[in-house]
């Protein structure tokens, strides 16, 4: 409330201390007005003692000064320097100073020509003014005196009164007003901190460093912290007339109109993060607070749309959201196509009364939609770090990953057609949920008259609907860029400094061990993503450095390897070795983390969170497709891969130990590797790069090495190895009857031989019966047990323990203590002693064929496991203890082990019956799951390279007692792991052919065909089989993420699938053979289909040339007349047996 007021006072000349100008003054009868009296009596007791400034000096007024009550009153007074209270008083020298007081500091001023101040004492911290003596009064403060001497009691008595009048005022005004703050302390009355940045800095012109502490739009300097908390300070600067700018390494100037202060801070980091600082607090001064303060006016907006900091100053106009300054910098590292970052105050232009209007809807609302699905784990704070800020932007506006999603998303044609009819109504909420679940905002609205949903928005005058339209003109929708922004910007503000030594830079690896006289010391800084090198600290020119984007590979050496204990190596675009080196270990991790953070996309950070040797990109190729290599981020420590490939918003780990192969390549001197880790393989390619070959070497030796310990082998997926695996399953498969197995000799030469190709590469080599005799490859795992680093019992003296518990009598005493030391072995040395002993078990069970009991066995393998000479018979001890035990000691499920037993028995059983038909063939036991894959649903079978999916299905519906009903149609389907495709097998496909063509992910399920009755039926009244009409088509081409569904004329017949990109084209756009093509039902969910009736067709028209076709139906009729089409043009109409065998 203002309140207006009349009076009259002599005329006096006061100093403005902004234009130094001096000007005759006269309080004259005028009127005023003042914001923040309540009470007119107030109004008039204090405005006895207001100055009125010429009007050519009113503009310098502050901020502050025209929020609270502006009391001015400049004179000459005597001073003496401040006291501690209780101290005793000594003679006085008074020296005489300018003095000013405003509604919040006193001020002295070395003349009444000075901008700025000697000291300022914040009228805050001021607990009392006191007479003290002639002319003299106090001005104390929590922990300072004040004395002053004014020139006679009379402006003595002015004096006090004024301060004892601005003292209440300011203290009754910070009770009232919201708006208030400490200029001292930073601290709203809500408690939250204006300052953005506090320290101590060096200043040019005096001793010691001072305290400077940037508050709102004002910059204040203070002897130390202590006078900072005290309230008393030596100056501030209004920044609103004031520029900054480096000047050097590590100082920077402030210039304003009267004096240009220069500082030096500790480090190139620090000034940089000063000057940024600085910078801002400019830009406050200048802005304005009009826009902020309408948005503001709803609640909601008050606190940022992202992590929830109070008073958000920035906003992304066409995502709708309020923003505070840091999560504005996220936002705008996104880039304009995403999110349209402005300002509340700066950008005053952009602001309309219409977009503001928009903001009205309030950031609680417009969240309802973007966070609707927010876990509390991943929910963002104001104190969260820039790591996970853009995590989390990027997931929620980029991925769309927190939204709720709109009841037609993913039906293209019906999201456009609600846009249109929403864009009518003034429901700007449901427009906006509809144009980021896909709406085309440029969609043909059907009337040649009203062609866009603009302008059907600007017909019904919904104005705030065309706002809000015309800022997603261009905007890419959630989902659809993920791939090139996630892997291609490395977005972590990473900074780091300090001495490393270097070497000159080389074109090819560093392979040599290079001497400390090979290396110079030079001061190295990381900041804003380049990384540059001095020649010392106080160097104002770089020797070198490179921009981080440019940096192809970072490589940690191990200790030892140079002449500085730790070191690194950093591979540039441009095909140049730089190598860095430190004989402190910290130092050497501090550099490797934030080089590392600095290289790697944030959505990649995973890739460095662990001890890695390398970290880089490369380019790769999924499938068998060799063209449009896609880049990758890779990082590589032992034998774990961690991989973030193209479009994925997650990291991979690989276990280099349990791949299904790994192959070298070489074209024309550029090196490639394909990697096959389950169903899936990715060749990497070199491209002539000097890291490639530490990429590909790091690679082989993280596969597994057969001259290693036990967990550097390669492994199967129950942690055994290889070699170890293959061994027993042959034994088992070919030698559980042979008379004296694992007792007699083999061939050496064979043995040696078999032993070398295991060790070299055990996934490349099969042990086919015939090829090999059951003792030779007996005696390949005894000798590999024996020969392995440090034994499968962990080395000589984690054995020790074990040969110590045969001393024990009492047996379940013994047991308990062999389960003890079970569980102290690694997770390999476990996993491997548990399946031996699981193989011993089984052996034994057929001692009365092959004559080995638990005895023989153990005199066997306890020399063996324990890798002694025999003389021990503790270790035999053991081993026969173990397979005695072999249920308790492992915690083995009976019925589980004893299904084993049985599956053992039918496997010798038939081999026998084939044998004595005179018709041997392959057996192989193979997995299969019943209904779906889950937990007890496996059954092995075992079976021969004749046997069909029909018969295989009759075999798992016998061993679960299972009788088919009549009209069941029970299948073999091909699954993948995410159970999102599937492929009914024909019921006469070979079994096996499928099974060995499994990886990881995907497996074979028998369960009812549930379109097969449908599909019978739709053939049987067909004459003519073929099908044609338009489909919803999206084909394959290595991209990760949302595919594009469009419509084409679809013509199955013959002998071929032709694609026509219309009902008028003359030439196909794509076609196949019927007999090259794989229908699957389903298609993945994340290429986000039209509907949920479609099919995955793989064309395999060549070794190299696999492609896949995603088709979508409207209706399941629909889909179960093409599926039907497709398996009868493929199978002559033969779709199922006359007579099934599952009928008898």
């Amino acid at each position: 409330m203002s309140y207006s007021s009349q009076m009259s006072w002599q005329t006096r000349r006061i100093h403005c201390e902004r234009c130094r100008t001096a000007s005759a003054v006269s309080f004259v009868w005028r009127r005023l007005s003042v914001k923040t009296l309540k009470q007119p009596g107030e109004h008039h007791r204090l405005m006895k003692t207001v100055s009125i400034l010429p009007a050519h000096c009113r503009d310098h007024t502050t901020s502050e000064t025209l929020i609270f009550t502006t009391l001015l009153l400049s004179r000459w007074a005597g001073w003496t320097r401040p006291h501690l209270r209780g101290k005793r008083k000594r003679s006085l020298i008074f020296q005489k100073r300018w003095v000013m007081l405003d509604a919040q500091y006193l001020r002295y001023f070395q003349n009444e020509k000075e901008v700025y101040s000697k000291r300022i004492i914040a009228i805050l911290f001021v607990t009392e003014v006191l007479n003290v003596g002639e002319q003299k009064f106090e001005v104390v403060t929590r922990n300072r005196t004040f004395l002053f001497r004014a020139e006679n009691n009379t402006v003595r008595e002015e004096w006090v009164s004024v301060l004892k009048e601005t003292i209440q005022q300011r203290r009754s005004s910070m009770e009232m007003s919201l708006m208030n703050f400490s200029f001292t302390s930073g601290q709203r009355d809500s408690g939250v901190s204006l300052i953005s940045k506090q320290g101590y800095l060096e200043m040019n012109g005096l001793r010691s460093k001072v305290y400077v502490v940037i508050c709102a739009d004002r910059v204040f300097l203070y002897g130390n912290a202590e006078e900072h908390s005290q309230g008393v300070g030596i100056t501030y600067i209004e920044m609103n007339v004031g520029t900054v700018k480096s000047t050097d390494k590590r100082s920077f100037n402030l210039t304003t109109f009267y004096r240009t202060f220069s500082f030096l801070a500790e480090s190139a980091q620090q000034r940089d993060q000063w000057v940024e600082a600085l910078q801002d607090c400019v830009s406050r001064s200048l802005s304005s607070d009009v826009v902020a303060q309408k948005i503001w006016a709803v609640e909601a907006n008050q606190r940022c749309a992202d992590c929830g900091a109070p008073h958000p100053d920035w906003a992304s106009v066409n995502l709708c959201v309020v923003l505070c300054k840091c999560c504005a910098g996220v936002h705008r590292g996104l880039g304009q196509s995403v999110s349209k970052v402005r300002s509340l105050r700066m950008d005053e232009k952009v602001w309309t009364d219409n977009l503001i209007q928009v903001f009205l809807l309030g950031n609680n609302r417009v969240n309802l939609f973007w966070a609707a699905n927010t876990p509390p784990s991943e929910a963002l704070q104001p104190s969260s770090d820039s790591e996970k800020r853009q995590r989390f932007v990027s997931a929620k506006y980029c991925q769309g990953k927190y939204r709720r999603y709109h009841a037609l998303f993913g039906q293209q044609e019906a999201l456009n057609k609600a846009l249109c009819s929403t864009v009518q109504t003034d429901d700007v909420l449901e427009t906006l949920s509809l144009v980021f679940c896909g709406a085309d905002v440029n969609c043909y609205t059907g009337d040649p008259e009203l062609p866009s949903p603009v302008s059907v928005a600007q017909h019904y005058g919904q104005i705030l609907q065309v706002e809000f339209l015309t800022h997603n003109h261009n905007t890419d929708l959630p989902g659809s860029r993920a791939g090139n922004h996630t892997l291609l910007e490395a977005a972590l503000p990473v900074s780091h400094t300090g001495y490393l030594f270097k070497t000159a830079s080389s074109i090819r690896p560093v392979t040599e061990c290079k001497a400390k006289g090979d290396f110079s010391r030079r001061w190295c800084s990381l900041n804003q993503g380049n990384f540059s090198y001095y020649e010392s600290e106080k160097s104002s020119s770089q020797s070198g450095g490179m921009k981080m984007s440019d940096v192809l590979c970072l490589l940690v050496n191990p200790p030892g390897k140079h002449g500085y204990a730790h070191s690194f190596e950093l591979y540039h675009d441009s095909g140049r070795v730089y190598l860095f080196g430190e004989d402190s270990s910290d130092e050497v991790k501090g550099w490797i983390k934030a080089i590392a953070k600095a290289l790697v996309p944030s959505a990649a950070e995973d890739l460095v969170c662990w001890p890695f040797a390398r970290v880089g990109r490369l380019s790769y190729t999924e499938g068998q497709s060799h063209h449009s290599p896609l880049l990758g981020w890779f990082s590589l420590g032992g034998s774990r891969l961690l991989l973030l490939l193209h479009g994925a918003d997650r990291v991979e780990n690989i276990d280099l130990r349990k791949i299904k192969e790994l192959s070298m390549e070489q074209e024309a001197g550029a090196g490639a590797v394909v990697l096959v880790d389950g169903g899936r393989s990715l060749r990497l390619e070199g491209d002539r790069r000097p890291d490639f070959q530490g990429w590909l070497s790091g690679l082989q030796q993280g596969s597994g090495r057969g001259d290693g310990p036990l967990d550097q082998q390669q492994l199967t997926d129950t942690d055994v190895p290889v070699i170890v695996d293959r061994c027993m399953s042959y034994v088992t498969q070919h030698g559980l009857k042979s008379e004296g197995i694992y007792r007699r000799c083999g061939v050496n030469s064979k043995i040696a031989a078999l032993l070398f190709f295991l060790r070299h590469d055990a996934r490349q080599v099969r042990l086919n019966e015939g090829e090999r005799q059951v003792d030779d490859v007996a005696n390949v795992l005894k000798r590999f047990l024996r020969e392995v680093g440090e034994g499968v019992f962990n080395g000589h003296q984690a054995s020790l323990p074990w040969l110590h518990t045969t001393t024990v009598s009492e047996m379940s005493e013994r047991v308990s203590q062999y389960q003890a030391l079970l569980h102290s072995l690694p997770r390999v040395n476990r996993a491997t002693l548990g399946a031996v002993i699981n193989h011993l078990y089984c052996v034994q069970c057929f001692a009365d064929e092959n004559q080995m009991n638990m005895h023989n066995l153990a005199i066997v393998f306890g020399p063996t496991l324990f890798q002694m000479d025999g003389t021990d018979n503790s270790a035999g001890q053991v081993v026969e203890d173990l397979i005695q035990n072999y249920q308790d000691i492992f915690n083995v499920d009976a019925e589980q082990f004893q299904r084993q037993l049985d599956m053992i028995s039918h496997v010798i059983k038939a081999q026998k019956e084939h044998t004595e038909e005179g018709s041997p063939s392959l057996l192989t036991i193979c997995g299969v799951y019943l209904e779906r894959k889950e937990e007890g649903s496996e059954l092995l079978v075992q079976i021969s390279q004749e046997v069909s999916a029909e018969e295989l299905v009759c075999k798992v519906l016998r061993r679960r007692n299972i009788p088919p009903q009549q009209g069941d149609y029970w299948s073999c389907f091909l699954v993948d792991n995410n159970q999102e495709i599937e492929r009914p097998l024909h019921y006469q496909e070979r079994a096996l052919t499928i099974y060995f063509s499994l990886g990881k992910d995907c497996h074979l399920v028998v369960k009812k065909n549930c379109f097969m009755e449908a599909i019978l039926t739709y053939i049987a009244g067909r004459v003519d089989v073929s099908q044609n009409g338009l489909i919803k088509f999206c084909e394959e081409k290595g991209q990760r993420g949302k595919g594009t569904f469009s419509r084409r004329l679809c013509v199955l017949s013959g002998l071929s699938l032709r694609l026509y990109k219309d009902v008028k084209s003359s030439q196909p756009e794509r076609e196949c053979q019927i007999h090259a093509l794989k229908v699957y039902c389903g298609i993945k969910r994340k290429l986000q289909p039209p509907s949920c009736w479609g099919m995955t067709v793989v064309c395999e028209k060549a070794v190299r040339d696999i492609q896949q076709w995603y088709l979508c139906c409207e209706s399941k009729n629909e889909l179960i007349e093409w599926l039907a089409t497709f398996m009868s043009l493929q199978h002559d109409g033969d779709l199922w047996p006359a007579a099934s065998r599952l009928d008898s």
